[in-house]
């Protein structure tokens, strides 16, 4: 039975947005509209939608398959007794502390019999713990992506005995009490109760001649080296999920996941603002007057053109579509802000002629 405590406390239906007489066609239509929304790449920096893509994805995990659908919907019929339902002063129902997953009982209420060989149990198959990392990344690659290599220092397999906690020459052994199940039974009036094994605690097997390295845990703290790769557009403080390259896991368990914060140094030419390039461009007093063509620096190096036209004011703003930051969902555009440059000297000449023009605006006043 692998139902979980939690099949109890979450209506995936509803999670999916489906009724429980929904079609296996239905369930995956729905799952994937929900993970083409919610999706990390789609909503870059947003942590409400990544808990929202688990949600939907531990969801169609169990509604996406045939038996596991078949056990949740046995789970959620049976309703939760025995579950925090008794105790003193309870309202009826009972209260059964086996010390392993709620499962267990109810596999022996439906007739499967025998538990589930310590899986979920204390000691069984457990998931490694995810490991969080930080990373500083030059803004030019993190607006084009980059593949890099990762310095770390985490719990990781032990080079010893590969993970197996056994000396070098030996093996671990199945447990002489439980046969390598990893649980014992005890028949209790009606009802059949499983427990972790007491010899082995739940592991299956034990080990002789435990490895040096890591005294039989399988697992080392040290050093080590991923490689990474960053996709275009990642902003600071976003964080990027590497699966399954965490904490080893626990018996036979799956790997953690790693989880790496990148920090985005700053530009000296350019900042964004999503996935918006910006950069301000100086121009001169008589380019704004005229109107001119200036030069734009872009992020690949090259430079573009861009038209101004007369009386342009500092501070304005102009777009330059598709020069921005691109992912693999969209691409952003260039913004340009124009700062007109006034100069702190000029020539004798310069300012006859300024003076020039400022009697010609003081002529053009009087004559409004």
């Amino acid at each position: 039975m692998t139902a979980q405590r939690e099949w109890f406390e979450k209506d995936y239906y509803a999670v999916l947005g489906v009724s429980q007489s929904a079609t296996p066609k239905e369930v995956t239509k729905a799952y994937r509209k929900l993970a083409r929304e919610l999706h990390p790449d789609a909503n870059p920096g947003n942590p409400k939608a990544e808990d929202r893509f688990k949600e939907v994805s531990s969801a169609y995990d169990v509604l996406g398959d045939e038996k596991k659908r078949k056990e949740y919907d046995e789970v959620r019929a049976a309703g939760p007794m025995g579950f925090g339902g008794g105790g003193p002063g309870g309202q009826g129902g009972f209260r059964f502390d086996t010390g392993g997953d709620m499962s267990d009982l109810l596999g022996q209420m439906f007739g499967r019999g025998g538990g589930r060989s310590g899986r979920g149990q204390r000691g069984g198959p457990q998931r490694g713990s995810d490991v969080e990392a930080s990373l500083t990344l030059d803004f030019i690659d993190a607006a084009h992506g980059i593949t890099t290599t990762l310095h770390l220092t985490s719990e990781a397999v032990c080079s010893g005995c590969q993970g197996s906690g056994a000396r070098t020459g030996t093996t671990p052994q199945p447990c002489s009490q439980c046969g390598g199940r990893g649980a014992v039974d005890s028949n209790q009036g009606v009802f059949s109760f499983s427990s972790p094994c007491p010899r082995c605690q739940g592991k299956g097997t034990t080990i002789e001649y435990p490895c040096g390295s890591c005294r039989g845990s399988g697992r080392e703290h040290r050093a080590r080296e991923v490689k990474v790769r960053i996709p275009a557009g990642v902003d600071n403080g976003q964080r990027i999920r590497l699966k399954g390259r965490g904490a080893p896991g626990h018996n036979g368990g799956p790997a953690g996941d790693l989880l790496v914060e990148c920090k985005v140094m700053p530009h000296a030419t350019f900042s964004r603002d999503g996935v918006n390039l910006l950069v301000h461009v100086p121009v001169g007093y008589h380019q704004a007057v005229l109107g001119s063509e200036v030069s734009v620096p872009t992020l690949d190096g090259s430079s573009v053109l861009l038209k101004i036209k007369s009386g342009t004011q500092s501070g304005s703003k102009h777009r330059v579509k598709g020069r921005g930051i691109e992912t693999t969902a969209k691409t952003g555009d260039l913004i340009v802000t124009i700062d007109v440059h006034i100069p702190a000297k000029v020539s004798k000449e310069e300012r006859d002629i300024i003076e020039q023009l400022a009697e010609l605006h003081n002529m053009s006043d009087k004559v409004k």
